[in-house]
């Protein structure tokens, strides 16, 4: 296989590549665990199939350093590869455990994620990464603050003692345990931090998952670094808890093709272009695929 720039007008090739490691794999995957253990066979290729992704997409990354491709070159090969890795790992997972309507809505929804994350990943603008801080280490400087404080008032050692106290209660009111306050994405764009949170769409049983992005977006925007929050949602369509998180000012949140904009405008690819150019689902999945696809009306949740 040769890698080089060519890459992107090549999925044909690549969907072959793919689905020729996929049937060594399931031969080999076939002897291990019986058809008993369609999940451990599901597990098993979808594994597979990511080293094999992983290990193309490092190839082509010491290849593009090597020739010095543009940003935008080594973006859509990345695509392209991603695309095709995902294509047969649904074909490879169908054929040996096929899709019901909520694992396939499920998994359609959770590729979209760190599909749209490689925009930031390998960027064209100036976009970096940063590791989230730890709830840990922000309540210990929070706390710390607020002890310091209280020591310096003019009141009684007790009176001192009693706020401490009141100040702890609020911590136990809060949350019980830690609060995890690492997000989908973690970027700094011309200078500004930016939390981002990516949703599939918000079905009717959200309101915990809401509740805790309305507490971790206050705890973020209450840090020194003075933190942005996107969410950033697939569906078009939408109910009241997306509402309540779009108008709660401390989330800015996109969904549909809002979303892809923003996608654009902070790592400066137009994803959407992309997917409307080169994702063509009926006619890059397999016969056997499609076919279970359509005869169980699991094509509706290909939306992209």
């Amino acid at each position: 296989m040769v890698i080089d720039k060519s890459i992107q007008s090549r999925k044909t090739e690549f969907l072959s590549y793919f689905r020729d490691r996929a049937s060594e794999f399931l031969t080999e995957i076939k002897i291990r665990f019986s058809e008993t253990q369609a999940d451990k066979r599901s597990r098993a290729i979808n594994e597979k199939l990511n080293q094999t992704k992983e290990s193309l997409i490092a190839t082509l990354l010491q290849q593009a350093n090597k020739e010095q491709w543009t940003a935008v070159e080594k973006l859509e090969a990345i695509l392209m590869f991603t695309y095709c890795y995902i294509v047969v790992m649904i074909e490879s997972r169908n054929s040996v455990r096929p899709y019901e309507y909520m694992d396939f809505s499920r998994r359609v929804g959770e590729l979209w994620d760190p599909f749209c994350k490689l925009c930031f990943y390998y960027p064209v603008n100036d976009v970096s990464l940063f590791i989230p801080p730890l709830f840990s280490e922000v309540k210990t400087k929070l706390t710390n603050e607020i002890k310091e404080y209280i020591n310096s008032l003019n009141i009684t050692a007790q009176e001192k003692r009693e706020l401490k106290s009141y100040y702890d209660k609020i911590w136990s009111l809060v949350t019980s345990g830690e609060i995890q306050l690492e997000l989908d994405l973690h970027f700094i764009h011309s200078g500004q931090k930016y939390v981002v949170d990516f949703k599939s769409g918000f079905g009717s049983n959200e309101k915990g998952n809401t509740n805790r992005l309305l507490l971790v977006a206050t705890i973020y925007r209450n840090l020194d670094d003075n933190y942005k929050c996107l969410l950033f949602v697939r569906s078009e369509e939408n109910n009241s808890y997306f509402n309540t998180l779009k108008n709660s000012r401390i989330w800015e949140a996109y969904c549909g093709n809002e979303a892809y904009q923003k996608i654009n405008d902070y790592s400066g690819y137009d994803l959407k272009r992309w997917i409307e150019t080169n994702i063509d689902w009926k006619n890059d999945f397999n016969t056997e695929t499609i076919n279970h696809l359509t005869d169980n009306n699991l094509l509706q949740y290909l939306l992209w």
